[in-house]
């Protein structure tokens, strides 16, 4: 019996999807649950696993091509209700009941084999301990995941390991490898060109409307957060026992920016045909950088959280997007977007704004400079600049100015003797 597959709804405010890859080619045995077909959005990628057992009959739509979520994508020949219904065939036959249709309960025979009643997979056993990011990247590379030696948990195949083969296979036209020295990122073969994925098509496509459609400025602030950084110091050691993450700087950084955004709420808006809407929720995005690719997740009415509740939630969203375990639902309805650019060592930046958003605003990175202090004093203070992009059509300088002169106050606030 055919089974009509649909565009999943990935997501409670995702209303289409782009089928990245087909995993599955008509006529191939899939199995139920089995990851068939690559669904992206403007949020996530996901491998779609099949609703039921049987053969993959037509694929109704094509790579690349975008579609409304419950449009229908493929069609799936089930052998699981093909199934039940010759154990109903045979019950019936056992017991000489008449089949519907007809006064007889003899078969009718078309000359070929009956169809066996289970089908004879073969499942994808050596996959399953794969996750599915690193089966995307051996695609991606035409790397055989099921050849490669695992140097992960449990022999465990990880991305570097796919990362290696690619880089060492002639038959690959363009991949990635890790650079010799200490950097860990992976790094483009000179004289190749690499394959834009899904991932990467979304980023660009919403970068360059962002650009197009938000008219950018941007300012910065300096900031001394010597005090901050002493209570982060206090404070690190038994947060990371509590919690099994390290304390960094960014949730205080982003009580700061909520607290800015209560007094500045407009720069929580955004710009709407009817006019600029002020937003009630306070949704901070966190930007995220991949190895490949860029997330943003984000912690939900941030505003409502404590510091140790806002570093215990960025971690767990760190944690889950570099395992590549974020759904849908965390990367929607920020309102607006903390980039920890200092992380790599950036001193100043500016940014794009998250489509949809009025703002974004970044922590650079915390260097030790000689300051001029009070009573023209020069002492060694821990400096760290923020920079602000904003959408000029619901910021202007004076409101922007005002926001990270706030955000620059409360930050340089923060001392020792404050709890989490």
């Amino acid at each position: 019996m055919p089974t009509t597959v649909t565009m999943p709804q990935l997501g409670e405010t995702v209303t289409e999807g782009t089928v990245a890859q087909w995993l599955k080619r008509p006529g191939d045995n899939v199995e139920k649950y089995e990851p068939f077909v690559e669904v992206s959005t403007d949020k996530v990628n996901a491998e779609v696993p099949a609703p039921v057992s049987g053969v993959l009959r037509e694929l109704l739509v094509k790579e690349g091509e975008t579609v409304a979520t419950g449009t229908p994508i493929a069609v799936i020949d089930s052998v699981e209700a093909a199934t039940d219904t010759s154990r109903v065939e045979a019950n019936r036959m056992a017991s000489d009941e008449p089949m519907p249709g007809g006064p007889s309960a003899q078969p009718r025979s078309n000359g070929h084999a009956a169809r066996p009643a289970e089908p004879a997979f073969v499942p994808a056993q050596v996959l399953r301990g794969v996750s599915p990011a690193v089966r995307r990247l051996a695609r991606e590379h035409s790397v055989d995941v099921r050849a490669l030696k695992g140097t992960g948990s449990g022999g465990r195949v990880t991305a570097q390991d796919v990362i290696g083969a690619a880089a060492t296979t002639p038959s690959v036209a363009a991949g990635l490898v890790v650079s010799s020295g200490t950097s860990t990122y992976a790094q483009p073969l000179p004289g190749t060109t690499i394959p834009l994925n899904q991932a990467r098509k979304i980023i660009a496509q919403r970068m360059v409307e962002s650009k197009h459609t938000a008219p950018h400025a941007w300012s910065t602030v300096e900031v001394d957060v010597t005090m901050l950084w002493k209570w982060r110091d206090r404070e690190k050691a038994a947060f990371e026992r509590e919690t099994g993450y390290k304390l960094t700087l960014l949730p205080f950084f982003i009580r700061a920016v909520v607290q800015s955004l209560a007094t500045f709420p407009l720069v929580n808006g955004r710009f709407a045909n009817d006019g600029i809407q002020v937003l009630k929720d306070v949704n901070i995005g966190i930007a995220i950088g991949l190895a490949s690719n860029l997330v943003v997740p984000v912690v939900r009415n941030a505003d409502r959280l404590t510091i140790k509740a806002l570093g215990v939630a960025a971690g767990e969203l760190v944690n889950k997007a570099r395992k590549n375990k974020l759904g849908p639902d965390d990367l929607a309805g920020g309102t607006f977007t903390v980039n920890n650019n200092g992380a790599n060592g950036s001193i100043l930046s500016a940014p794009i704004i998250n489509g949809g958003q009025a703002g974004i605003v970044t922590m650079e990175a915390v260097v030790k400079r000689p300051v001029v202090v009070e009573g023209d004093a020069i002492a060694i203070r821990q400096m760290m600049n923020c920079c602000l992009s904003l959408d000029h059509r619901v910021l202007d300088g004076y409101t922007a100015s005002g926001f990270l002169a706030d955000l620059k106050r409360r930050l340089e606030s923060m001392g020792p003797d404050g709890t989490i």
